[in-house]
């Protein structure tokens, strides 16, 4: 694995070849605003999640007819990635299928994630390409983690998620298990915008939103640092930390899709919320990560 830096006058960030995967976001005071990962929460700081979201009912599913297994996730964040291109602000990695991944998903494609410092703003693209003769099926997210509180003197509960325009998003039923349980639920905001963040939110593991706003930001009101996510083109927003603990970090993940239902093996072809990708296209799916 080797480790990359992007850095400009407002910027100071670190992204790991494994997976893609930022690894620090510092501003010229050295505030680190990017989960560190710790063994008691969470290791991983911010995963890329590819060709699948959360949970298959027993790791398994089902393509024209055959059975496959493929873990949490997807195996997107333990590829080892070429640098395709860099400059001080600008980075691009790649991957491609190999003998393993294809034991998993049997498809053949390349998946790219760029990086651009733009003023405090990270943009990221990513670039899925179909090299196979089918129709490719797959869904894709972002799994950062953002440190709380980013000022001392501050507390978890100090904070909040602020969203750009008042509305209600549904929030989507789960299991004990953490599986799709086919329900939704209005899901009330303060002013149609506020969650005002408490670790209890998370007891039952991840809150998934549909027909949720699309730009979000974490701040609190008793301090001046936070960060602003804008995902135009993802279906769903995610927010987690590992459910019963104090952890001190919330992860803010847009994705395209949801896990499997319970009990059911999910036929990639037939997962109305998947991407489908005819052979010899490219997908793109964009995201900016503003700190302040």
């Amino acid at each position: 694995m080797a480790l990359y830096t992007l850095e400009n006058e407002k910027l100071r960030v670190e992204i790991a070849s494994l997976g893609g995967e930022l690894q620090s976001i510092k501003d010229p005071d050295g505030c680190e605003y990017l989960w560190q990962g710790h063994p008691d929460y969470w290791l991983p700081k911010a995963i890329h999640m590819f060709p699948y979201f959360a949970r298959l009912t027993q790791e398994t599913y089902l393509l024209d007819g055959k059975k496959y297994k493929m873990g949490l996730h997807g195996f997107i964040q333990y590829m080892e990635m070429e640098t395709i291109k860099k400059s001080p602000d600008f980075i691009c990695f790649s991957t491609t299928e190999n003998s393993h991944t294809l034991e998993q998903y049997p498809f053949s494609f390349v998946f790219s994630i760029a990086y651009r410092l733009e003023d405090n703003r990270i943009a990221m693209e990513y670039n899925i390409l179909n090299k196979s003769e089918g129709t490719m099926y797959f869904g894709l997210g972002s799994h950062p983690g953002y440190n709380i509180p980013l000022e001392e003197g501050l507390a978890f509960e100090d904070y909040l998620l602020e969203f750009s325009q008042r509305h209600t998003p549904r929030h989507i039923g789960m299991t004990p298990a953490c599986f799709v349980d086919g329900t939704s639920k209005d899901f009330p905001l303060e002013d149609g915008r506020v969650l005002r963040l408490r670790h209890e939110l998370f007891d039952n593991d991840a809150i998934i939103l549909d027909n949720v706003d699309k730009t979000v930001t974490l701040k609190s009101e008793k301090g001046s640092r936070g960060v602003t996510v804008s995902y135009p083109d993802m279906r769903y927003l995610a927010l987690w930390h590992k459910p019963k603990t104090k952890a001190p970090y919330i992860c803010i993940e847009p994705i395209t899709s949801l896990p499997s239902r319970q009990d059911v093996i999910e036929d990639l072809s037939k997962q109305e919320d998947l991407i489908s990708l005819p052979p010899g296209e490219s997908y793109k799916n964009n995201m900016v990560i503003t700190v302040f």
